[in-house]
């Protein structure tokens, strides 16, 4: 099915998503027991991806996931060398919210006859970053300024934008190591627009899961917070099998 991920971002319910850096993952000597763990975990999604990633290292990451895992895996690319076809989606991102030709459509030009000629999954994305009181990695390798959180109008005028644009999915990012992530007020103002939400960045507790999918977002997104953390797996583990109780 051409838009299987798509629809199970959709239909799946309180979804949670691991963010994984092939860069990271490559350091990890424990990565084969790290990818057993996820897959017996209650993490719905695995996005692959980072801002300096090779094509090489991106590979060796889904392979080696895939040989222990089995959930879906979608590229979350930083580079137009970020594709594979062994994953099972990608998300094919414009990031609206700054004004770098690069990373609005000069990227995506750059990729667009190799992942049409893929059997992948590919998902139109409107990509925003929000300011999380620290500068991201993406913020500096774009050469871009996130948006205040201060201006929820702007983001929500920017989403809006991306859904004229005919974006499927909104993807709001408060950046890797996020002093703050993005409230979930404006979670719930974007989510009035009928795409479907992806929020990143600074989420640290199940409460700030939760409130988000109360807030209308369809998949919450784990990175550094779950790497630092190995043991948050069990709390989101109880949470996901408490709200499939509800």
């Amino acid at each position: 099915m051409k838009n299987k991920i798509q629809q199970l971002f959709a239909s799946t319910k309180n979804s949670i998503a691991l963010l994984i850096d092939p860069e990271k993952a490559m350091n990890q000597m424990n990565f084969e027991y790290f990818s057993r763990k996820i897959n017996s975990s209650k993490i719905d999604f695995l996005f692959i991806g980072g801002s300096t990633a090779n094509r090489a290292e991106l590979n060796n990451t889904i392979n080696l996931l895939k040989t222990h895992c089995k959930k879906p895996i979608i590229i979350f690319p930083g580079s137009p060398d970020q594709i594979s076809e062994k994953a099972d989606a990608l998300l094919f991102l414009s990031l609206i919210s700054g004004r770098n030709p690069d990373y609005l459509i000069e990227s995506q030009i750059e990729a667009a006859i190799e992942i049409y000629n893929l059997n992948l999954e590919c998902i139109p994305t409107s990509y925003l970053l929000i300011d999380g009181l620290t500068e991201s990695a993406v913020a500096k390798v774009s050469k871009t300024q996130p948006i205040p959180i201060e201006n929820p109008d702007l983001i929500y005028k920017t989403a809006l934008a991306g859904k004229l644009l005919g974006h499927s999915v909104t993807y709001l990012e408060a950046g890797s190591g996020a002093k703050r992530s993005v409230p979930a007020e404006i979670a719930k103002k974007i989510s009035t627009l009928d795409t479907i939400l992806i929020i990143g960045g600074g989420i640290k507790s199940i409460s700030q899961i939760e409130e988000f999918h109360k807030a209308g977002t369809d998949v919450v997104v784990i990175g550094n917070h779950l790497e630092n953390n190995p043991e948050f797996l069990n709390e989101i583990n109880n949470y996901k099998n408490q709200s499939l109780l509800n």
